[in-house]
């Protein structure tokens, strides 16, 4: 009797899906990725746009995460330089601002260690004769600038470009695919879903859903998927406007509630880019605006470091979802860690939440919590050394 199709099928076309269908494809086996509109056309286009350690990450003591995203940083710099690229980062520091000189220089210096004490991980103060030189950062009050480095990155052509790699190693994807059901028959998956007028079938030894913020709903079209994890959608605006931006990013707080907010480069530096925030959601994810509350927000974070822009007046905005697990603590205070669930059998893994950054490093972790069930397979290449263009 044939085997299935398919060793593994992958639900989403954002950079976890692509990631994983990347990893599987190297790593010799048989994949199938459905994506219901295009790729990246949820999260994965709407993010901040860094490839970054997660300074802010060491508030919540969250070490682990910081260390495996500096070395994806790194790693991400080396294999898609034309797409991942290091840039200044900058943290004011004024009378009201709440994380003082020495807790910054003690996170920046941990930021330091957790990245190998690297060149590209070291920090400065930036001198005074050098301020007025920050695109028009305010200087009154201004007491110290603390400089950094980070990578930036167009989220969706970097998925597009993970996308593709996965392609040339004989992935298949579909776009657009709306996956309607799945069935376990022994230990073989069948796997409904709709491409144009046609329903299809397929069968697949491993199921994965990277669905992002559809994560739920996929799980309820699965009968005895299992338990779930407990997660909460958060939102996270962007505007972006019509205003050069020529000397990196800035780390600021929020004067409302202290929150970190990046004011950013875009285009190439002809315009700013400011996020991003945390706005609980309840929905349909496809219909996630940005709130006349989170523009005010981000335009009044923005004018009170850049009072040049207190006119401006934003020419786009955008939000994306997070999936952050369920708490009593503010959003800004919950884990970013990626969680996997996998149910009893082994044979299904849903991803919860995660990073841009770490996104290889996620699929190589659900590969190997899908290998007792895949049958063995010659690998075709290392995503740790396979060039992004």
């Amino acid at each position: 009797m044939a085997g299935p199709e398919y060793d593994l099928v992958v639900l989403g076309g954002g950079i976890h899906g692509c990631g994983l269908a990347q990893a599987a494809a190297a790593a010799g086996y048989r994949v199938l990725l459905l994506e219901q509109t295009a790729l990246a056309a949820g999260t994965s286009s709407r993010s901040s746009k860094l490839i970054h350690g997660g300074l802010r990450y060491l508030e919540t003591g969250e070490l682990r995460l910081v260390r495996e995203s500096l070395a994806e940083r790194r790693r991400l710099l080396r294999l898609a330089p034309g797409l991942v690229r290091l840039v200044d980062h900058h943290i004011p520091v004024y009378p009201e601002t709440r994380r003082r000189p020495g807790r910054l220089w003690a996170g920046l210096a941990l930021y330091a260690l957790a990245g190998g004490l690297h060149r590209d991980s070291l920090f400065s103060r930036l001198p005074r004769r050098d301020w007025g030189g920050l695109d028009g950062l305010r200087t009154r009050g201004l007491q110290q600038v603390f400089r950094y480095r980070d990578a930036q990155t167009d989220d969706a052509a970097l998925t597009r470009a993970v996308a593709r790699s996965a392609q040339a190693l004989g992935a298949r994807i579909l776009v657009p695919a709306r996956f309607l059901e799945a069935q376990r028959q022994g230990d073989t998956w069948r796997v409904r879903f709709q491409a144009g007028f046609e329903r299809r079938l397929v069968t697949a030894r491993a199921l994965v859903n990277a669905a992002g913020p559809w994560v739920g709903e996929i799980l309820a079209r699965i009968p005895d998927a299992g338990r779930a994890i407990p997660f909460e959608l958060v939102q996270g605006s962007h505007i972006l406007l019509d205003r050069p931006l020529r000397h990196g990013v800035y780390y600021v707080e929020a004067p409302d509630d202290g929150r970190a907010v990046f004011v950013m480069p875009w285009r190439g530096g002809g315009q700013t880019l400011v996020g991003t925030t945390e706005t609980p959601y309840q929905g349909d994810p496809a219909r996630v605006t940005p709130l006349p509350e989170e523009l005010d927000y981000l335009q009044r974070t923005l004018a009170a470091y850049f009072p040049a822009c207190r006119d401006l007046r934003p020419v786009a905005s955008f939000a994306g979802l997070r999936v952050l697990p369920g708490g009593a603590d503010t959003p800004f205070r919950r884990s970013r860690e990626t969680r996997l669930l996998a149910d009893c059998e082994g044979t299904l893994v849903s991803i919860y939440g995660g990073k841009l950054t770490v996104y290889r490093a996620t699929a190589a972790r659900v590969l190997r919590r899908l290998r007792p069930v895949l049958p063995r397979r010659r690998a075709r290449a290392d995503t740790a050394r396979l060039p992004l263009t």
